[in-house]
């Protein structure tokens, strides 16, 4: 069996930096960790704890492809997944697409070089149109249990946990409608990703039940930031022309908060605000933030307990579970202004 000196010596590397690709424990160069998971493929050589697997006992490691690590809705998910897997005697490896959003393949490959015992993949890693191709390649070749959060491409059979986004913003702009707003802008997140087509459609669906046509100004595409929310905020406010804003998710709804406060705009007496996911923060920010959500902890914890129940039991049918958003009134949203008077 090929050694670690061997990879080192087929990658033109040192044995203690295929340490560091093999248990990221050290930032690599994207050429060398190429090259080191090239030469662990072609060696076929099995670092330690894929060694205790093939002598029959189970690495005991759940991986996690997460978009984007910096979101709390990411941090919150990951979070409950290791109070799951710890629970179990499992531990977690955690791979964050983002800022290296083009390296998604190489992060794959790195984390079945672990040999890891099961993968949870979160929405936001499908940017890339190969990535579910790369998925279903990798859990072929080794049998691997996939569970997806929030997504369930065609080319992947396997157990997935959604939620019905469309549903989600069209309660969100509902609850609007409800208070007497009309004039509702929505702040989309990446047009190219399916969570954000489904939430925009539910806005658009909710504002044709109540017979209101939007005009061009009260739609702009955001990346899902604090950033994006701040900047779209300002500009509406500055433009004045929308009572409420519906932001796809609530890190935009807290940067829309941040607008309003920065231009003297009362929230919820001249602008009401409302996301969607239900991070934790929101409860603590001043208005609080009014979302459609859920505890991304519990979330976690019910993704990670249906990956563990996947690698018990191997076979059988995927598995397609529905995890419920509610409203979670607060304080960012209020009547229409001038209601009632």
């Amino acid at each position: 069996m090929s050694s670690i000196k061997d990879v080192a010596l087929m990658a033109g590397v040192s044995y203690t930096t295929v340490s560091h690709v093999i248990n990221g424990t050290r930032r690599v160069s994207d050429a060398a960790r190429q090259r080191v998971l090239q030469a662990i493929s072609d060696s076929g050589y099995v670092p330690s704890a894929a060694a205790r697997a093939l002598r029959g006992a189970k690495a005991r490691i759940l991986g996690v492809l997460v978009p984007d690590i910096s979101n709390p809705f990411c941090a919150e998910l990951v979070l409950g997944l290791e109070t799951t897997s710890r629970a179990a005697g499992y531990s977690l490896l955690l791979c964050s697409t983002e800022p290296d959003a083009a390296d998604v393949e190489a992060q794959i490959d790195s984390l079945m070089a672990r040999r890891v015992d099961g993968l949870v993949v979160v929405a936001g890693v499908f940017d890339r149109p190969s990535t579910a191709q790369v998925l279903r390649r990798a859990a072929v070749r080794s049998r691997l249990p996939l569970l997806l959060l929030d997504r369930s491409p065609a080319e992947l059979r396997c157990d997935v946990l959604l939620a019905q986004h469309r549903e989600a913003g069209c309660e969100a702009t509902r609850h609007l409608l409800a208070l007497g707003h009309r004039r509702i802008a929505c702040l989309s997140g990446p047009m190219g990703l399916n969570i954000s087509q489904e939430r925009l459609a539910g806005w658009r669906d909710a504002l044709a039940e109540a017979g209101v046509v939007p005009e061009p100004g009260w739609l702009a595409e955001g990346d899902f930031s604090l950033e994006a929310g701040h900047r779209q905020g300002l500009a509406w406010l500055q433009q004045g022309d929308v009572t409420a804003v519906f932001a796809s998710n609530d890190l935009m709804a807290l940067g829309v908060l941040r607008a309003a406060a920065q231009m003297g705009v009362r929230v919820p007496g001249q602008l009401s605000v409302v996301g969607i996911d239900g991070i934790d923060i929101g409860r603590y920010t001043h208005p609080a933030l009014t979302t459609v959500g859920a505890s991304l902890r519990a979330v976690g914890q019910e993704a990670g307990e249906m990956l563990l129940h996947r690698i018990q039991h191997p076979e059988g049918p995927p598995h397609r579970r529905w995890r419920t958003l509610a409203l979670l009134m607060r304080e960012s949203t209020g009547p229409v202004p001038g209601a009632g008077t």
